[in-house]
């Protein structure tokens, strides 16, 4: 593992068998798996560059069994990381050598679905697209949609606030969830949130959705759920020039349409897609995009006829629309396998996640094209072009010397390059251990030592998730601590107790 993990309690691997004892007493059955073959499954989440055992996987199945799993953690000092389906591209589940790796995959139940006030109660192991699926005989649906919404957790969902194609009109996780259900590390069950659109004191919700697993562990979700627009068309229109297609996206935005879903791929991402998927893309061009318009038949119509105007304004070369639902599910299809069907191009690939203002895309995709020369590595781009959100695809081959090294460094550089345009660090992945050591290229000390704070005040031990987002750890006594600067205290005049 080349990347640094806080080291391992030698103490607390000393006692790993009555550790395992005590979680089965717990758990009992086959919830607690020790065993080390039957322990590989758990190694790495989607970010396979990174792998390392946990000392010990626990698989519990009611929030009863969490709570006490998290107490009996806290009073022996013992590391947890939370998982849920392990989809995760930041490593934000790796486990620990001397941890409790607690997997909530077995969390599937559907616990209510209310229409009347339009709200799903689910548990954390149940899949993106399940919940879609749950109230599709009322038309309804769940918005947010990541291109893994088959495998992906909506637990996993709320720790990275993923987003996905349709994120631009109907907003990410945190714009979704209303409630959850909460276990913080002491074994303590809180109720956050509820069915109702607002609630008073602070957004703990905004707090929790986006903590990795960082402040407590999620049980239950309340999620809000919308009925089926009246009509939904997608437009694929093609340009010769990948800076074409990003001032058409804000040309688009700027006219005061605002899409369902509007994506773009470049010329490697599209033949890799239609190789994989066979969506009727085309070959001759250098970017893609796919725009999607819903609601009533009439808007929809009109905003068609607009945007297709707008990007022939702006170029385009080729300008396909949907007919049928069917039509515009396969343009999206292709889309949705652009990760996979990379795959295709190159024995590995590093998929990337920064965020940029829409009006910086054709600057954004310069730069990745010449760092793309510099490094000596291919890169494939797939982007959520209406909100900045970049996906860039960084192809390598680990079996050469030095390319993964390569495409780390070049992969780095490309987040640099999103902050210095005025966008952040991730839009969707999470910051994990993949970005962690980049935090300092967008906050302050004084800046992630405040965030470091809150963690304190959920997580006091530094228990939940240790060695992920933050580049630095430090123990909660040493935020408090009063610093002196050249002999005077900051603000005399304030008593001090």
């Amino acid at each position: 593992m080349s990347i640094m993990m806080p080291a391992a309690d030698e103490a607390i691997l000393g006692r790993r068998d009555e550790i395992v004892a005590a979680l089965r007493n717990i758990v009992p059955g086959e919830g607690v798996i020790a065993n080390p073959s039957e322990m590989l499954p758990y190694e790495s989440d989607a970010l396979t560059a990174y792998r390392q055992l946990p000392m010990v996987v626990v698989l519990p199945d009611t929030t009863e069994q969490v709570s006490q799993v998290l107490k009996y953690c806290h009073a022996n000092g013992i590391k947890v990381v939370p998982r849920g389906s392990g989809t995760s591209l930041s490593g934000g589940s790796l486990p620990l050598k001397d941890g409790v790796l607690l997997g909530l995959s077995k969390f599937k139940r559907v616990r209510e679905i209310d229409f009347e006030n339009r709200v799903a109660v689910v548990e954390p192991g149940v899949t993106n697209l399940a919940i879609s699926q749950a109230v599709a005989h009322a038309g309804f649906y769940y918005a947010p949609d990541p291109s893994s919404q088959i495998a992906c957790s909506i637990g996993g969902n709320i720790a990275e606030n993923s987003g996905g194609v349709h994120s631009l009109k109907y907003g990410m996780t945190t714009n979704n969830v209303l409630g959850c259900e909460f276990v913080l590390i002491t074994g303590e069950i809180l109720r956050i949130g509820s069915k109702a659109p607002e609630n008073d004191g602070y957004d703990l919700m905004g707090v929790i959705t986006g903590s990795e697993g960082l402040l407590g562990v999620v049980t239950e979700v309340t999620v809000r759920i919308l009925q089926k627009p009246e009509t939904a068309r997608a437009l694929m229109v093609g340009f010769a020039e990948v800076e074409a297609a990003g001032q058409c996206v804000a040309d688009i935005i700027g006219a005061g349409i605002i899409p369902g879903g509007m994506e773009m791929m470049d010329r490697d991402a599209i033949h890799a897609a239609e190789a994989f998927v066979h969506a009727g893309y085309p070959l001759d061009v250098e970017a893609l995009l796919i725009i999607e318009l819903d609601g009533p038949k009439v808007e929809v119509d009109e905003l068609i006829a607009r945007v297709e105007k707008i990007a022939l304004g702006c170029g385009s070369t080729t300008c396909q629309i949907s007919n049928s639902e069917q039509e515009r599910l396969l343009f999206w299809a292709g889309r949705k396998a652009a990760f996979p069907a990379v795959g295709r191009l190159s024995p590995d690939y590093l998929c990337m996640d920064g965020t940029i203002p829409r009006g910086k895309l054709p600057e954004a995709l310069a730069g990745i094209r010449d760092l793309s020369k510099k490094y000596g590595l291919r890169c494939a781009n797939v982007f959520h072009a209406g909100d900045g959100n970049l996906h860039p695809l960084i192809l390598y081959d680990a079996n050469i010397a030095d390319e993964m090294q390569r495409a780390e460094d070049f992969g780095a550089d490309i987040l640099r390059l999103c902050v210095k345009l005025g966008g952040v660090l991730t839009g969707e992945h999470g910051v994990g251990v993949e970005k962690r050591d980049l935090m300092p290229e967008m906050f302050t000390e004084i800046d992630l030592a405040q965030q470091q704070r809150l963690k304190c005040a959920f997580d006091s031990g530094g228990l939940l998730n240790p060695g992920k987002v933050f580049p630095t750890l430090h123990r909660c006594a040493e935020l408090g601590r009063v610093h002196v600067h050249h002999g005077k205290l900051a603000f005399p005049d304030i008593p001090r107790f």
